[in-house]
């Protein structure tokens, strides 16, 4: 979700570096949202702890939706086949966070639908296959 954050508005502090990532990706070259993803971007952006001066309506925030799936290398995915299994694995720990629950979804959906999973966060790149670290 913080790469979208980062992709969507400049406040966001790793928005370079979303950007140079993004502007290395070819013309055939596709990014996707998951209903989390998305769902995660529009409650950031419409929170003020996030956002700051920048907040956004929700009305709002679906424009910064709309126009980043516009782009025609970025759009929706729906759950894959095949997510159950791996995400109660990553899911299944003796830890007690609402993070590990959330991060276990995101790699397994990317592992179900053989996807890189781009992110700002150590340990989510740890739990997937296969992981983009940007920094």
């Amino acid at each position: 979700m913080n790469v979208w954050l980062a992709l969507a508005h400049e406040i966001h502090p790793h928005h370079a570096a979303a950007s140079l990532w993004s502007s290395t990706l070819g013309d055939d070259a596709t990014v996707y949202f998951c209903r989390f993803t998305q769902l995660g971007l529009l409650r950031l952006l419409t929170t003020p702890a996030a956002m700051g001066e920048d907040v956004l309506t929700q009305a709002q925030a679906w424009e910064a939706f709309d126009a980043l799936v516009a782009n025609p290398g970025n759009r929706m995915l729906e759950e894959p086949a095949g997510i159950d299994e791996p995400f109660r694995r990553l899911a299944s720990s003796d830890e007690s966070s609402a993070k590990v629950c959330a991060d276990a979804y995101l790699a397994a959906f990317a592992g179900a639908a053989s996807l890189t999973l781009v992110t700002f966060d150590k340990a989510l790149a740890e739990k997937a296959r296969n992981a983009i670290l940007l920094g």
